[in-house]
């Protein structure tokens, strides 16, 4: 019985992840709560609006979004690490990164690229439509 159990709790995990295709799923409220709280440096993944067109800025791209718990950050993505995202006001986002909140304050994610480094060690991404921008 223990090994039918298992089983079964081994084929439930495997599907899950393969739906999800194992990433994490939007936590809104936990985003809204790591602002609040100060939580610079944590992982957060949340849906998001964009409110501002993209801008260049060195290797970076840079635009505002808005929450849906009604935070607007920007979102610092590093184009010589991950894809440039064609995005438009109005898009709609998923985005998994690291949180920053700097004097001001200005509140922003960044870590967006799926290649880590010692200032980014979990990787990160943007999903826009049916695409990983990572």
């Amino acid at each position: 019985m223990r090994r039918i159990l298992a089983a079964v709790a081994i084929a439930l995990c495997l599907t899950a992840c393969a739906s999800s295709g194992g990433r994490d799923t939007p936590d809104d409220q936990t985003l809204h709560q790591d602002i609040l709280s100060n939580a610079t440096g944590a992982e957060v993944t949340f849906d998001a609006s964009v409110v501002s067109e993209p801008v260049k800025s060195g290797a970076h791209e840079r635009f505002q979004v808005k929450a849906t718990t009604g935070e607007v950050l920007e979102v610092d993505h590093n184009t010589s690490l991950a894809t440039y995202v064609p995005v438009h006001i109005g898009d709609h986002l998923v985005i998994h990164g690291k949180l920053y909140i700097d004097p001001g304050p200005r509140v922003g994610v960044h870590c967006t690229h799926s290649h880590t480094s010692s200032g980014c060690p979990i990787p990160g991404w943007i999903l826009l439509g049916q695409t990983y921008y990572e």
